[in-house]
């Protein structure tokens, strides 16, 4: 009994031991500190910013601004020292567009200039044309019978009212210490997500039927809308009020969709001032004028690519990235020109200390994550593996870890895990040396894995079983003034936290390349059922 209990005991203790053992995860901190010096003393992140939103934003996929963002990402890249950058193709994306002229007035019974911008893929006005506002909002096939014959030559009014209230909490926002122990903690298992289904928002379609049962009707209302003579349509944007207009699209990158009359969507405030003087009965004429471009050629679009070339595992690949298009209200600075900087700033520190990596560092910065993440999931099917079959190519086996930054120009406060249990303690050592930064949360290390892409990037990896991880940020004013909006500009990033967290951002590139074993992965998911493969 006595040797059976030393027995039991030695076994405990040495697997006591692996564990700690296990959760002391590696980390250089020498390296660290060196990494630090370099991000907060010899920042050029905000120099990033400038180029990528004062120069050149805004960054729709395909437009100009993109093309030219693409090219001078290449260039800053080449010039740290990267080797393989490019500009690697995928697609089609569909045609582009381009907006470069703006005005929006109310002409009668006042004169007032309306704050506001066009919706992408709407046409331009050909010159500036005035006409009689008309409220007609266009929800059902009752509606179309209704309002035939009424809206020839009419700026047509499609949303009612917004009913606004005093806003009485500040716009930006830190996580507390409770919320991030809140975002730490797992839900109920009974009760998570569809794995193979987004979260619906409120008044949203639930099934893919009534998805797709809503584009269609969208299609005919665009078509029915030029077919009826409608000069322009005008509503608010999806949020915001004071100024701060949230909008996107109005028409459809796939040229063989019905282009809609010219769209503009205008802060509440003076939406609602057009509706109460038509509501009393008295004519309300507007004029706009808007120079906008469908921009046919090419319809394939690509992501920009680097490396760092690695040591004696260099065909293992750690990579980092962001999306680098944007939508077009403001310049993209917030969404995605800080996740960008920051991924840029990363591996220019790298290379700036002259870090040895065992393994290849490429940063990838993704177009048309705007309209479903199709850069990213367009790279994972070509390098990595298709979700429909699940037939891994090499290079599925190569890669390490992939590194997303896209919400905004809140400090890092952690990482998603993911449901990935096995890199909780890895990573939770190496946010230590970042605790009294405000990052020290490891969350979603117990979920469902392997879901729908969605949100962004690192998404499209985890679909496939690849171990893809995003950084968990301070809101800030993300939700509340900038997201898709006009107010989506330089001014509105915090260059104390993209400085932090492109310091994060490169030591967790950093220990994930010299790491001894690569990251540990999640079980490979399964093919799609064929009758889910069509939608998917």
């Amino acid at each position: 009994m006595k040797s059976r209990r030393l027995f039991l005991g030695l076994a405990g203790a040495a697997l006591f031991s692996a564990a700690q053992a296990y959760s002391q995860e590696p980390v250089d901190l020498s390296v660290v500190q060196r990494i630090k010096a370099e991000a907060f003393e010899n920042s050029k992140v905000m120099d990033h910013e400038f180029y990528l939103t004062d120069v050149y934003g805004p960054r729709l996929t395909n437009s100009p601004g993109y093309k030219a963002a693409g090219d001078w990402v290449v260039k800053r890249l080449q010039e740290y020292g990267l080797t393989n950058v490019h500009e690697e193709s995928w697609g089609p994306f569909g045609r582009s567009w381009t907006y470069t002229h703006y005005a929006g007035h109310m002409i009668e019974p006042q004169y007032q200039p309306l704050i506001g911008f066009p919706l992408a893929w709407t046409p331009g006005t050909n010159g500036a044309v005035q006409g009689e506002a008309i409220y007609a909002p266009l929800n059902n096939d009752a509606d179309l019978e209704k309002f035939h014959g009424k809206l020839m030559g009419k700026i047509v009014l499609s949303m009612p009212a917004k009913q606004l209230t005093m806003i009485l909490e500040p716009l930006g926002h830190r996580l507390t210490d409770q919320e991030l122990e809140a975002r730490a903690t797992s839900p109920d298992p009974s009760r998570l997500a569809n794995p193979f289904r987004p979260p619906v928002a409120a008044g949203q379609p639930a099934t893919p039927e009534e998805r797709e049962k809503q584009i269609q009707f969208r299609k005919k209302v665009n078509q029915y809308l030029r077919d009826e003579g409608a000069l322009a349509v005008l509503q608010y944007g999806y949020n915001g009020d004071g100024g701060t207009v949230f909008a996107a699209a109005g028409g459809s990158r796939d040229v063989k969709d019905p282009v809609p009359p010219p769209m503009v969507a205008v802060t509440p405030e003076h939406y609602n001032r057009i509706m109460r003087l038509m509501e009393h009965k008295i004519p309300v004429k507007l004029e706009f004028d808007i120079k906008a471009q469908f921009i046919d050629s090419p319809t394939d679009s690509f992501n920009v690519i680097g490396e760092i070339e690695g040591g004696r595992k260099k065909d293992e690949i750690v990579m980092l990235g962001a999306h680098l298009d944007s939508w077009h209200g403001g310049t993209g600075a917030t969404d995605n020109a800080t996740g960008s900087s920051v991924a840029i700033e990363a591996v220019r520190i790298l290379k700036a200390l002259n870090l040895q990596m065992d393994r290849t560092v490429r940063v990838a910065l993704w177009s048309g994550e705007e309209e479903g993440l199709l850069g990213s999931q367009a790279y994972v099917k070509q390098h990595f593996a298709d979700r429909e079959t699940m037939q891994p190519k090499p290079e599925y086996y190569k890669l390490d870890a992939y590194y997303n930054d896209d919400t905004g120009t809140g400090k890092f406060r952690g990482i998603g895990a993911m449901g990935n249990l096995q890199v909780k303690p890895i990573f939770e050592a190496w946010l230590k040396p970042f605790h009294d930064l405000g990052a020290t949360t490891v969350a979603s290390f117990t979920s469902l894995t392997a879901r729908r892409p969605g949100g962004t990037d690192h998404t499209s990896f985890d679909y496939v079983g690849l171990p893809g991880f995003g950084f968990m940020q301070d809101p800030m004013e993300y939700n509340t003034r900038t997201h898709h909006s006009n107010m989506d500009v330089y001014d509105r990033v915090q260059p104390g936290d993209v400085m932090q967290a492109a310091a994060i951002m490169a030591t967790f590139v950093y220990h994930t390349a010299v790491r001894e074993q690569m990251m540990p992965r999640i079980p490979m998911p399964k093919p799609l059922p064929k009758e889910r493969q069509a939608t998917n």
